[in-house]
């Protein structure tokens, strides 16, 4: 597949999707079909073992687009939030952690877009929000729900309902963000990245399992889920090669399986 309205480069061991679409790389539908190629295409290199998303220019993702939205029907309107709903949950459900390299706006659609990674890196100017209700709307594309889960139900609700902007520092505060990067937020989440892929990826991607196909359920259910992945582990190379390193004292040689 080829693309237009974004760039995928390799950094080592950790794959950069860079969104492209000037001037704030606004959410339409051909930069999400993009996103979803670009999603594949990440899940098919066996070399890489992070990725990072970021934005191109001065914004993340600034929002979703509204001129493509604005005539909208509710039929359309229905089948645009699926289509934004399931790119994402593709994100989530990618085989290796993935990094949001927040570097400006991250609001509306942004916003959506980085909580659907596994960890948020704030750049100094990172600005988050849900500001949908200021248009007449509501978060479309799992706002609502992955920001519950992150920041608390009184607080998404606070976020969703006055449709403020959340500058860095209180990000992180509430838990929306991570942490806050340098100045290059992407050098940083390559480095995190980096520091991941040393690990075995194998077990990586079953950790990423366990935490998001348990969370909210029963803890009867999530030990259960642990277990089994657990055990997987033991079927593997990596988990033979990962013990036998460190038994004799030498760097493991992960592959993947």
């Amino acid at each position: 597949m080829e693309f237009e309205l974004l760039r995928i480069e390799k950094r080592g061991p950790v794959a950069v999707v860079t969104l492209d679409r000037a001037p704030v790389n606004a959410l339409n539908r051909a930069i999400l079909t993009e996103l979803f190629g670009a999603i594949g295409v990440v899940s098919k290199l066996k070399d890489v073992r992070a990725l990072v998303i970021t934005g191109g220019g001065k914004a993340f993702v600034a929002g979703a687009d509204i001129a493509e939205m604005n005539a909208m029907s509710v039929a359309e309107a229905s089948q645009f939030s699926a289509m934004g709903q399931a790119v994402f949950a593709a994100l989530e459900a990618l085989n290796v952690p993935v990094i949001a390299a927040v570097n400006g706006y991250a609001l509306g659609g942004g916003c959506e877009l980085a909580m659907a990674c596994d960890v948020i890196l704030a750049g100094p100017k990172a600005v988050f929000g849900q500001p949908e209700v200021k248009l007449g709307v509501i978060p479309g594309f799992g706002g609502t729900q992955r920001l519950t889960k992150l920041v608390g139900v009184q607080r998404a609700k606070e976020i969703c309902f006055t449709g403020r902007n959340i500058r860095a520092e209180e990000a992180v505060a509430i838990g929306l963000a991570l942490g806050i990067t340098g100045e290059d937020v992407v050098a940083d989440a390559v480095a995190l990245g980096t520091q991941i892929a040393v690990n075995g990826p194998y077990a990586v991607g079953l950790t990423k399992r366990a935490i998001n196909e348990t969370e909210g359920g029963s803890p009867a259910a999530g030990y259960a889920q642990e277990r089994s992945l657990f055990a997987m582990c033991f079927g593997s190379e990596d988990q033979t090669e990962g013990m036998a390193a460190f038994l004799e004292k030498r760097p493991a040689d992960f592959k993947g399986r």
